[in-house]
This record gives C-alpha cells, sequence and structure tokens, in this order.
C-alpha cells in the first residue's frame, strides 16, 4: 500500500477560485483584510479568525501575499490558508491541505522545481569511477541535472536549495534516483551504477522506496550493479533509520555505500555500524594526499577498518595522477575524480 505523499508533488494552482484564511488570533484576521482592501480584493470575514478571498489566480494571489504584504515570518506563521476551485466542496479530506503562509511562502521558492518535476525535466549525467587495479571503467556515478525551457543546466546544489526551502526532499530524492535508472538503462550502461539518496528523504523504506524498486525490475537491471549512495553521511543523525533503510536496499539485492567518509568525527564507527559494500573516503583527504601526512594516517584508518570488514575502498576527487598514484599503492580499489572526467551526459566508454 503506498501513501499520498509518495504519490502527489505539491505544486501551487494557477486557477481562480476562493482562498480561506484562518487565523490564530483576532489581530492577524484584521491585518489581513486590511491588506485586501489595499489590493482591491473581495473577501468576506466569517468571523473574528476566519475570512473568505476570491481570486483567479491562486499562484499569483499568493506571490503577490507573501512578496509585498507587510506580515513578518512570525505572523505568517500563524496565518494558515486553504484553496478552492469554483463550485469545490470543503471536506475533511481537503481540509488537511490546510498550509500556513509561511509553507506557501517556501513552497513558492521551490514552484520551479516542482514543475520541473513533474514534466521530467531533470536529467543525469556520468562521472566515471575507476578500477585502480585492473585499469578500467568500474562504474558511474549519477549526478542529477535541471533542464530549463532553453536547454540550459540547474545544478544539484540549487535544486535541493529549492527542495529545502519547499519540504519536497522527498520528491527530488525520488525523482533523482528513477531519472538515474532510466538514463542509465537508456545510455545501455552495463557497469556498476552509483545512485545518490538522502536519508532524511525517506521515511519508511518500504513505501518510498518502492517506485525506485519497481524501476529497477523493470528496466532488468542485475541488482548487483546498482549501488545506492548515502550521501552527506556525516550529517547523519538517526543511524537506526538509516541502518533499516540500507538493510532494505541489501534484502532487494542492490549493493549501498557511504559517501564523505573521513570529513566527520563519527566516520569509523559509521562503517563499523552500517557495514556498507563500498566506502568512499572524502575528497578533501584526497586532496594532495601524496605530501599531507595527516590525510594519510586518516586515510590509512579508513582502508585498515575496510579491509578487516571486507568493504571496497573507493577514493573520491581525485584530480592528479600523484593522488591516485597513493590510493592505489596504500589500499584503494576504486577511484574517482577530475582526473579521470568529469560528469557529462554521455558515459565515458573507454579511460584515455
Amino acid at each position: 500500500m503506498s501513501c499520498t505523499k509518495c504519490q502527489v508533488v505539491p505544486i501551487i494552482p494557477k486557477k481562480g477560485g476562493e482562498v480561506i484564511f484562518s487565523c490564530d488570533v483576532p489581530e492577524l484576521c484584521t491585518k489581513i483584510s486590511l491588506i485586501l482592501d489595499q489590493q482591491r480584493i473581495n473577501y468576506v470575514r466569517e468571523d473574528f479568525y476566519t475570512l473568505i478571498a476570491s481570486t483567479e489566480c491562486f499562484e499569483s494571489f499568493l506571490e503577490h501575499l507573501c512578496r509585498f504584504a507587510t506580515l513578518n515570518k512570525l505572523e505568517r506563521q500563524g496565518i494558515r490558508c486553504l484553496f478552492l476551485e469554483h463550485s469545490q466542496p470543503l471536506t475533511p479530506s481537503i481540509l488537511r491541505e490546510m498550509r500556513t503562509l509561511q509553507q506557501y511562502k517556501d513552497l513558492m521558492g521551490a514552484n520551479e522545481l516542482s514543475l520541473l518535476i513533474s514534466k521530467g525535466a531533470i536529467t543525469t549525467h556520468f562521472q566515471p569511477i575507476v578500477d585502480l587495479v585492473y585499469g578500467e571503467i568500474y562504474g558511474y556515478e549519477s549526478l542529477a541535472r535541471g533542464v530549463n525551457d532553453d536547454g540550459s543546466l540547474i545544478y544539484p546544489d540549487k535544486l535541493f536549495n529549492w527542495a529545502k526551502q519547499g519540504d519536497m526532499l522527498f520528491y527530488l530524492d525520488r525523482a533523482c534516483r528513477e531519472t538515474s535508472l532510466k538514463t542509465a538503462a537508456v545510455k545501455n550502461i552495463k557497469n556498476k551504477v552509483f545512485i545518490n539518496f538522502i536519508p532524511t528523504a525517506i521515511y519508511d523504506p518500504e513505501h518510498c522506496l518502492q517506485s525506485t524498486v519497481k524501476w529497477a525490475r523493470q528496466l532488468e537491471f542485475d541488482p548487483k550493479n546498482i549501488i545506492f549512495e548515502v550521501t552527506e553521511t556525516e550529517k547523519v543523525e538517526d543511524v537506526e533509520h538509516l541502518s533499516k533503510i540500507l538493510t532494505f536496499y541489501k534484502s532487494q539485492g542492490f549493493m549501498v555505500a557511504l559517501d564523505d567518509v573521513g570529513s566527520g568525527y563519527s566516520s569509523l564507527n559509521m562503517i563499523a555500524r552500517l557495514k556498507p559494500n563500498i566506502v568512499k573516503i572524502d575528497r578533501e583527504i584526497i586532496d594532495g594526499i601524496d605530501t599531507n601526512t595527516v590525510n594519510q594516517s586518516v586515510f590509512k584508518a579508513i582502508v585498515s577498518l575496510a579491509k578487516e570488514s571486507g568493504i571496497i575502498v573507493l577514493a573520491e576527487g581525485a584530480e592528479r595522477a600523484e593522488e591516485v598514484a597513493y590510493c592505489a599503492a596504500n589500499g584503494a580499489d576504486l577511484a574517482q575524480g577530475y582526473y579521470f572526467g568529469k560528469p557529462s551526459p554521455e558515459p565515458v566508454r573507454k579511460l584515455g
């Protein structure tokens, strides 16, 4: 069984209708009515806490209200809104869609992201990951990009900033996972594919990940060629929740990897508790590792623990031949970075 959150991307309607305002205190209701008077918007004040306004376009109405009205954040949090299309009945299920004005303001910042996801304008670039023993391509990390109508790209930092503003990490994370699988299938990639995911975007693995598993099976991927990679490993607070997610992935035959290992104080503990198939040593550790003795000590500690547990070690962010040589000579199995290739829409098939 699925849940509503897994099926619906929140988009602010551009339709006309009525907006119901429910305020925590009468003073906020009075302030809203004064703002609507100034903007010459028709409304009816139902009682001390509630008023109903008419609008031809809910999106434009909210944009104007949030950007130009003299309401601070605390006031916006005390005002809840509900949009009803013309002749749409008010039902208990509709009432659950009521959001605070502040939530709508945040969602406006993510509205462009909602549209990108809705029209399938998320794509994937691939960065090669190299087997240091055999000197050949082991697989690719899939990296999300948004695509504007003019073909220009929107990079992950902006996409995920929008997602955080509008409480849309779940939707973006899911879209990126599914797009990675579909694009890898279209590009006929037979190597390993590393797919990022954010643990905090997944609240119930069996529900939230069912569409990802469905696509992997439908596209006939060999499960062992799909590696789900935990991003922002050093920021994980609920390790038990992450463990449940990794256990679910493993139960479906997939491999799992920890990203950014070495950047947080708890990295070694995380490896021991979660027992991933692969650990990716953070690029800050790999940067200048051929001459930086402190980084070398961290690297060797991670490699030692990984080897004891049968875990594959990947050096991330390698940009120089000297860094690659050090990592290969001191226990790294795989490497990734600009030295081998930048992310690109067409996967690199052979090393130069």
